[in-house]
């Protein structure tokens, strides 16, 4: 049994809470030293670089103040001796060429740079902006087609984002959270999302109100009505987000109840509608560490009961389908039978007896003939009933008992999911077996099937007809089909954080792969998964070469693979040092490769035979920390780069590999895209007083109209592009249950793709144009007119020719 399996054996997401609490202090304590060592050698290499340009410049201005006045040499060195503050003044000048200090602007220099804490100052090529992350000053210089920078206006941009489709479902750690509705449409969550999939039409809606990621789903006994419950989070600014069950109708979308705002600790693990009484009531375990269990009238929104369940882990809640006043909930080493009366709730324990005690109960459902069956992590599927007291032996105060009435034998490794069917049959899936077993409804064994190993193993089952299933697995699909038949994927994804993302040249498809070692293919015309790979590695980032038929993805050991797409081999293989790769950049033409590194080095390559073959060209040496991002010129000679410690720099490629020490004159260039995080056309995407961890990825649009961010706060922004100011506006989308790792445009800017990191989900938008009320359906052949040029279809991937 692998580790994933045995981790699902062991409760799954559902163990101790205070080991919960425990290893989130210690990741905030180790992010706070993270950020710390971030910090020094930030501070270390911006005093280098002071020194560095203090050594520079000292010498010139003494020869040109020697020759105005021969008495200032000696003045200026006292100065130099007595006050260390001189040199920090010269700092400011940054990549000032010699030229530029003549006599006459040796004041003005030390004098606008001394001041630390403004934001502008200039220099003699023209403007430049300084704004501060951790104190520390970052110099923008503003492009010479900019006249007044205090004048230009940030409006928010005409361009909206609506959510076209969400790739991705939450198995790995959930329960009970898929169902089949009468409308043809699978429910079912992931992130911040439940997606409503009408599986015969290949068509999404979207439910969109909670604001952190939902736990548990519930279906009413209506077939409309659902129930869906969030964790408690916390907001951008460290607020608590609190807990809730919202009640909403699936046809409309339109919420209807939202039950316990602020009651429910750590979030809502389990939901259960009565049936009894058509639905009237609720049942919620919460995630304290006490597992609260509540019971709530749904019409008046208003708690009818609660008590303390168990400190243990606590997997499903269930109403007796013939008594809205007995509810049944399962866990670690136990199943409780609750009564409620009179707003009290009176417990008792079934009892295991001459039968070994399973260290989970997995799951339950409910028989015909109202017999309880609960499958474990033994294998075993036990059917509970009641036992008259007995007097005889405990005297006149015993009460009835709930005991074991049979033992059956049903899969190796746990039972995870029962379902029963109209018929009374029973369905079961297994955990290391990864079989579904159909069941009489005498417990006898009637069909069975295997679900393919890569789909992991079964969750929970949902019946579409007395034949047909939806299965959700542990490797986060959805299956569709029959014991007879078998199954297929009509829903797939990533099981662990993704980093890598890169949209097709010219087709509608995207790339991904993260910390599972996979790498996907998309289409995001029909949604589907195209093709799979495994590496031994994990994918960190990715690139397509522009002619569309190789693609480049960096691991995060310091190798990176080379792929064709038609064939999924991989075709070349490097290895740039031994840190991880956090970006692969083809230049405009094709010509080069540049590979970001972990070990602060840019490393070039030399791209022929179509991108089949690679020789090392040369190595960017000048950051003083690891690479984060990096864009090429439009002419394909230059690079701008980002780094851990919020350097901005740039490369004379075709020169040599050359760091340009004037980064003014940078500021016209004009690049082939826009991913840097740092750069003066994207400055106004941050917020003042950012700690510069808060955006992880953007990407401007092909149209360099709009600009998207993916930040920490599991937002997506759109901007206008360029972006110079602070404070400027953005239109947010929610959705995203984690801090989203990285946006990318797709080739004719007709979606936006965002690629949330743990919740292991990836969101297509459609993109709008506010003012036409139009979708981006096709590619611009300018900055407002459109084209119509839909890419080839998913069954012939055909490269265009280089």
């Amino acid at each position: 049994m692998d580790s994933s399996t045995n981790s699902l054996d062991e409760g799954s997401a559902d163990g101790s809470a205070d080991y919960q609490d425990r290893s989130s202090g210690m990741e905030v304590r180790l992010q706070a030293q993270e950020d710390e060592i971030t910090l020094l050698k930030s501070s270390l290499a911006d005093a280098l670089r002071r020194i560095r340009i203090h050594d520079q410049l000292l010498p010139l201005l003494k020869q040109q103040l020697i020759a105005v006045n021969p008495g200032a040499a000696r003045v200026l060195n006292q100065v130099c001796c007595s006050d260390g503050c001189s040199s920090r003044r010269f700092s400011g000048v940054d990549g000032i060429p010699h030229s530029a200090a003549t006599p006459s602007r040796a004041k003005e220099l030390i004098s606008s740079a001394g001041s630390p804490g403004s934001r502008r100052g200039t220099h003699s090529q023209g403007q430049s902006i300084k704004m501060f992350i951790r104190g520390r000053p970052i110099t923008m210089y503003v492009p010479s087609n900019i006249q007044n920078y205090e004048d230009l206006k940030m409006e928010l941009p005409s361009e909206k984002l609506e959510l076209d489709w969400v790739y991705g479902y939450r198995g790995r750690d959930g329960r009970a959270n898929l169902y089949f509705l009468p409308t043809g449409e699978a429910v079912y969550f992931i992130a911040c999302v439940i997606v409503l999939y009408h599986i015969k039409n290949s068509t999404q809606r979207h439910y969109r109100k909670h604001t952190d990621c939902v736990r548990s789903l519930a279906l009413h006994p209506d077939k409309v009505r659902v129930a869906s419950g969030q964790m408690a989070g916390v907001d951008k600014d460290g607020k608590p987000l609190q807990s809730c069950v919202h009640i909403w109708d699936s046809k409309t979308l339109v919420t209807l109840q939202q039950i316990g705002l602020g009651t429910f600790q750590r979030g809502v693990g389990s939901l259960a509608f009565s049936s009894a009484d058509s639905g009237g009531f609720l049942s919620v375990i919460d995630d304290s560490n006490e597992h609260m269990l509540s019971v709530w009238d749904c019409a008046k929104e208003t708690k009818l009961a609660e008590i303390k369940s168990t400190n243990e882990a606590v997997f499903a809640v269930e109403f007796n389908p013939s008594d809205s006043n007995n509810i049944i909930t399962c866990g670690k080493s136990h199943v409780y039978f609750w009564t409620l009366s009179g707003g009290q709730f009176t417990k008792k324990q079934g009892i295991f007896g001459k039968y070994k005690k399973p260290k989970f109960i997995q799951c339950f459902t409910f028989g015909l003939t109202g017999d309880v069956l609960t499958g474990d992590s033994e294998g075993n599927i036990l059917t509970w009933g009641k036992s008259a007291a007995d007097v005889k032996t405990l005297g006149k105060g015993a009460k009835e008992t709930y005991q074991i009435m049979r033992q059956t034998r049903a899969h190796e490794g746990s039972v995870f999911t029962l379902c029963t069917l109209q018929d009374g049959a029973l369905l079961s899936g297994g955990g290391k077996d990864r079989k579904i077993i159909r069941w009489s409804a005498d417990l006898a064994p009637e069909r069975e099937c295997e679900i393919p190993e890569k789909f992991g193993t079964v969750r929970t089952i949902a019946a579409m007809d007395e034949e047909e299933l939806l299965v959700g697995t542990t490797r986060n699909a959805i299956l569709r089909g029959t014991i007879s038949d078998g199954f297929l994927a009509i829903v797939e994804g990533h099981v662990d954080e993704m980093w890598g993302l890169a949209a097709h040249p010219s087709q509608s498809f995207f790339l991904t792969c993260g910390h599972d070692r996979q790498v996907c293919l998309w289409n995001a015309e029909d949604h589907k998964l195209s093709w799979n790979v495994s590496l031994e590695e994990y994918g960190l980032c990715a690139d397509f070469c522009p002619n569309g038929s190789i693609v480049s993805i960096g691991l995060n050991t310091g190798r990176w693979v080379v792929l064709d797409l038609l064939t999924q081999e991989v075709i070349s293989e490097s290895v740039d040092g031994n840190e991880q790769l956090s970006v692969m950049r083809y230049s405009p033409d094709g010509n080069f490769l540049a590979v970001g590194s972990h070990d602060n080095f840019i490393y070039i390559y030399n791209v022929t035979e179509k991108g089949r073959r690679y020789t090392r060209f040369g190595k960017c040496n000048g950051h003083s920390s690891f690479i984060t991002h990096l864009d090429w010129s439009k002419d394909g000679r230059y690079i701008m780069s980002n780094s851990g410690d919020y350097e901005i720099l740039y490369w004379d490629i075709t020169g040599g590999c050359k760091l340009l020490r004037n980064r003014s004159e940078s500021k016209d260039r004009e690049w082939a895209s826009f991913t840097c995080v740092l750069g003066f056309h994207v400055m106004g995407v941050w917020l003042e007083g950012s700690d510069g961890t808060d955006i992880n990825a953007l990407c401007r649009s092909h149209s360099e109209r709009i600009v998207a961010v993916a930040d920490d706060f599991c937002k997506v922004h759109l901007f206008q592009f360029p972006c110079p100011k602070l404070k400027a506006p953005s239109h947010k989308y929610d959705g995203h249950g984690s801090h989203v790792t990285n946006v990318c445009f797709t080739h004719n800017d007709s979606h936006l793709l965002s690629m949330g990191g743990k919740d292991t989900c990836i969101f297509q938008w459609r993109v709008v144009r506010e003012d036409k009320g139009t979708a981006l359906g096709s590619s611009w052949d300018s900055k407002d007119k459109l084209t119509s040029t839909l890419s080839a279809s998913t069954s012939s991937l055909e490269p265009p020719s280089s």
